[in-house]
C-alpha cells in the first residue's frame, strides 16, 4: 500500500505514442510545493527517463487528471503530436471513461440510475476549492453535470453498509463523481471532504474511487486501458461482499464494445477527421475553455 518508492509504477498499456499507467492512490502528478515527496512525474522519469521532455512542465503530457486520492487509468502523450491528437478527443468529449467506488452510508437501492445535479464551485467560507450541487447555499455558476451509476455488489465495509459501484461521468466537472455520490447521501468510502466517516466506521486507508477504464479514440490509434479492481476482499479485508447485483466483467464487455461517443453538439468534426485548412485557429479564450473543462479531475488543494 505504499505509494513512496521511484520505482512502484505501473504500466497497462503502451505504444509509441502513449502510455497509460495505474496510478497510485494518494500520489500527486507533481508539484513545486511538495519537491521532497514521491510523485508521479518522478516515477515516469524513473522508468523511461528517455522519453521526458524538458519542454513540458511536467516533463510529459498529461492527457488529463485525477485527484490525489484517486488511483487509476492516467494518459501521457509521448510526443506533441500525440497530445493534441488526445486533446481533441477530450475536447469534444469522445473519451470512455468509468471509475469504481465503495460508497458508505447503506445499500444504494436502485441498481441503475443517471445522477443529474448541476454542479458549481462552493463559496462558503471554510471551503474554498471544493464543489457543491445546485440549490445549496454558497453554490456559484453550477453547470449540468450527468453521471451514470450502476450497482455491482451490496457488502459490508468493516462492519458499515456499503454498495460496490461503477460510475461513468458524461460530463466533466471538478470533483463530479465524489459530489454526486455524496449527494445521493452515499459518499465514497474514505472521502474525507465530501462524506466524513461515520462514527462506527474505521477509519479507511485510502478513498475508495478508482479510474477503472479509459478509452480515447484518436484517429491513428485507439487507447483503451481497463486497471485491475482494488476493491476485492483481497486487497482489504475490511471490505466483504455478500450479494453480487451486475457482473463487473460482462460490463466491461458492454464498455469495450460500445461505441465511441460522438462529438458534442456545436464541436468541430470527429477525431477521425482532420481539421480543414480554412478553418479558423483556436483562440486564446477557447483553449483556456478547453484546458479548463480537461481539469476536470484537478489536483487536490493541499489541506
Amino acid at each position: 500500500m505504499d505509494a513512496g518508492r521511484t520505482e512502484n509504477l505501473s504500466v497497462v498499456y503502451q505504444s509509441q505514442d502513449f502510455l497509460v499507467v495505474n496510478k497510485h492512490w494518494d500520489l500527486r502528478i507533481d508539484s513545486r510545493m511538495w519537491r521532497e515527496t514521491p510523485t508521479l512525474q518522478k516515477q515516469l522519469r524513473h522508468r523511461f527517463p528517455e522519453l521526458a521532455d524538458p519542454d513540458t512542465c511536467y516533463g510529459f503530457r498529461f492527457c488529463h487528471q485525477l485527484d490525489f486520492s484517486t488511483s487509476g487509468a492516467l494518459c501521457v502523450a509521448l510526443n506533441k503530436a500525440a497530445a493534441g491528437r488526445a486533446y481533441k478527443c477530450f475536447k469534444e468529449r469522445r473519451v470512455t471513461k468509468a471509475y469504481l467506488a465503495l460508497q458508505v452510508r447503506g445499500h444504494v437501492q436502485e441498481n441503475q440510475m443517471t445522477i443529474s445535479y448541476a454542479i458549481g464551485r462552493n463559496s462558503t467560507e471554510g471551503r474554498a476549492h471544493t464543489m457543491c450541487i445546485e440549490g445549496t447555499q454558497g453554490c456559484e455558476n453550477p453547470k449540468p453535470s450527468l453521471t451514470e451509476l450502476e450497482v455491482l455488489e451490496h457488502g459490508l465495509y468493516a462492519g458499515a453498509p456499503v454498495s460496490k459501484v461503477l460510475l461513468r461521468p458524461l460530463t466533466g466537472r471538478t470533483h463530479q463523481l465524489r459530489v454526486h455520490c455524496s449527494a445521493l447521501s452515499h459518499p465514497v468510502v474514505g472521502d474525507l471532504t465530501y462524506g466524513q466517516a461515520l462514527d462506527q466506521e474505521d477509519q479507511p486507508f485510502r478513498m475508495m474511487l478508482h479510474a477503472f477504464y479509459l478509452r480515447i479514440p484518436t484517429h491513428t490509434e485507439r487507447v483503451e486501458a481497463c486497471t485491475p479492481d482494488p476493491f476485492v476482499p483481497a486487497l482489504d479485508a475490511c471490505w466483504s461482499p455478500h450479494t453480487l447485483v451486475q457482473s463487473l466483467d460482462q460490463l466491461v464487455q458492454v464498455l469495450r464494445t460500445a461505441p465511441d461517443p460522438g462529438p458534442t453538439e456545436g464541436s468541430p468534426a470527429p477525431c477521425s477527421t482532420p481539421t480543414p485548412p480554412s478553418k479558423p485557429p483556436e483562440t486564446e479564450a477557447q483553449r483556456a475553455s478547453c484546458l479548463q473543462w480537461l481539469s476536470e479531475w484537478t489536483l487536490e488543494p493541499d489541506n
